[in-house]
């Protein structure tokens, strides 16, 4: 397993958004856009998603994916992560996606819920980091 550098922690508690690329039943990469969290304790990022996305529904059959970042305060600092979607989970999503919300947003996750969230915890394989030193 790969680990973020702790020199790139700091995209996760800012207003970072990050694309993920998932894998379509036929193998064709789709590619969101997402915010991102990380648990450092547990070394994985963390996309927040409703059950039967498009996203969800491609790693529950195909665990691969990709995750791209680029600082908003500096476009030529970037992370880049390949690995795979080791848990799904609806186990605190709720809560978690408010706390997403308000750093985004400053304000509790507003759309309706129409079915329910879902933690996509991704293992990274390969990190690759680049910017400013």
């Amino acid at each position: 397993m790969a680990s973020i550098p702790e020199d790139f922690h700091d995209l996760f508690e800012k207003k970072t958004f990050a694309h993920i690329s998932t894998l379509l039943p036929d193998g064709s990469p789709h590619v969101t856009p997402v915010w991102i969290d990380y648990d450092a304790d547990a070394g994985r990022l963390l996309v927040n998603t409703e059950r039967d996305r498009r996203k969800e529904k491609n790693v529950r059959n195909d665990p691969r994916v990709a995750v791209s970042m680029t600082d908003p305060d500096d476009p030529y600092r970037m992370l880049s992560v390949t690995g795979e979607a080791a848990e799904l989970t609806t186990d605190g999503a709720r809560e978690h996606i408010d706390e997403l919300a308000h750093r985004y947003m400053g304000e509790e996750y507003p759309n309706p819920i129409e079915t329910e969230r879902v933690i996509i915890s991704i293992e990274p394989e390969h990190v690759s980091a680049f910017g400013p030193e």
